[in-house]
C-alpha cells in the first residue's frame, strides 16, 4: 500500500464529504478511492469512516487521525515547496479571513498593496462576522477581534477596539439622551445580532452589568445597523471601528460612554500546524505595521468623536 497516497485520499474524502466527491477532486476513479481507503483502514486495523447508503461520517478515531494527517500533509507540502524554491519568493494563494466591515475598510487595502508587491501571489478573502476556523476553511491567516482562546495559532497583537452606543443627533434631540444603561428601556434600539444576543447589551460602569432591550430592528450586518441609526431609527451598539465614519461626518454621536465595557484586542493569527511559508511571513511583515496604524487612527477618531450629553433636567 502507498501510505501517503492513501492518506491523501482519506483527507480528500473527509473534506469532500463522500467518496465520489473525493474522486472528482483527485481526478481518481471511485473504485481507486474506495480501495485506498479500505487499505488504510485495514493497515491501521481501525474504522476511520462510517458509510451508509445516505451519508458518510468520521468515527472518533477517524477525527483524531484526520487532524494528524492534515498536519503531516501540510508539512510535507511546505517542505516540497521549499525544495522547489518557492520559499525564495512568495507565491501561491494566500487565504485569509476578517470581519466584513473591518476587512473591506482596512484589510483589503493591505491585501491590494501586498499583491502589488508580490506578483506571484494571488489572494482569497473570506469576510464574515463570525469566528472562522482556519483549518476547516483551509485559510492561512485571520483577523480576530476579542480575547483569544488557547489554540494552535500564532497571534500578533494589532491594537484594540471597543463597543460603543451611538445614535443620530436628530434622534437624540427628539427622544432625549440616556444617562444610564437602564434608561435604554425607554428608547428605540437597533441590534446587530451577529456579535451578541440581540436583546442583551453588556456595560461596565461601577461594575459589570447587562441590560435587556427590546430592539425595534434586528439586522445581521453592521452596515445595516449603522445605516438605520443614521436614519434616526434609534440607538445602536456596535464596535467602534464600525461607526468611525459616522463620527467623522457628525451623523452619529456617542452616548453612555462612561459605561462602556473593556476594550477588545485585535489580533492577526496564523496557523502553527505547518512549516513557515514565505507568502505568510511576507504578508505578516507588510500587514502588521499598516493595520496597527489603522487601529491607532480609529482610536484617535474615537477620542475626537462628538458626544451627546443629556440636557439639563432631562428625565431619560
Amino acid at each position: 500500500m502507498d501510505r501517503l497516497a492513501a492518506i491523501r485520499v482519506f483527507v480528500a474524502v473527509a473534506d469532500a464529504g463522500g467518496l465520489s466527491a473525493a474522486g472528482r477532486r483527485l481526478s481518481m476513479p471511485l473504485t481507486t478511492v474506495s480501495r485506498h481507503l479500505k487499505a488504510l483502514e485495514d493497515d491501521l486495523d481501525v474504522r476511520l469512516i462510517t458509510r451508509t447508503t445516505r451519508r458518510l461520517s468520521l468515527t472518533e478515531p477517524g477525527r483524531a487521525y484526520l487532524e494528524t494527517c492534515r498536519r503531516v500533509l501540510a508539512d510535507l507540502d511546505a517542505a516540497e515547496r521549499r525544495l522547489a524554491g518557492e520559499q525564495a519568493e512568495p507565491q501561491g494563494v494566500l487565504a485569509l479571513t476578517a470581519p466584513i466591515l473591518f476587512g473591506r475598510s482596512h484589510v483589503q487595502p493591505v491585501v491590494h498593496a501586498y499583491l502589488d508587491a508580490y506578483p506571484r501571489v494571488s489572494a482569497r478573502m473570506f469576510l464574515a462576522d463570525r469566528i472562522v476556523d482556519l483549518v476547516e476553511e483551509e485559510l492561512d491567516l485571520g483577523i480576530r477581534i476579542g480575547h483569544l482562546p488557547d489554540s494552535a495559532m500564532r497571534a500578533t497583537a494589532l491594537g484594540s477596539v471597543r463597543y460603543v452606543c451611538c445614535a443620530s443627533p436628530a434622534y437624540l434631540d427628539d427622544a432625549g439622551v440616556p444617562e444610564t444603561p437602564q434608561a435604554l428601556a425607554g428608547h428605540r434600539c437597533i441590534s446587530f445580532a451577529t456579535f451578541a444576543q440581540p436583546g442583551r447589551w453588556s456595560f461596565y460602569g461601577a461594575k459589570p452589568q447587562t441590560v435587556t432591550v427590546v430592539p425595534r430592528l434586528i439586522v445581521n450586518t453592521a452596515e445595516a445597523a449603522i445605516d438605520a441609526a443614521k436614519a434616526g431609527l434609534g440607538i445602536v451598539r456596535v464596535l467602534s471601528y464600525q461607526a468611525v465614519e459616522g463620527f467623522k461626518d457628525g451623523s452619529l454621536r456617542m452616548v453612555l460612554e462612561a459605561f462602556e465595557p473593556e476594550r477588545l484586542p485585535v489580533s492577526l493569527i496564523h496557523r502553527e500546524d505547518r512549516l513557515p511559508q514565505a507568502k505568510v511571513q511576507s504578508f505578516v511583515a507588510l500587514a502588521v505595521p499598516r493595520l496597527r496604524r489603522a487601529l491607532r487612527d480609529i482610536a484617535e477618531t474615537e477620542d475626537k468623536a462628538p458626544h451627546q450629553l443629556p440636557k439639563p433636567g432631562s428625565s431619560c
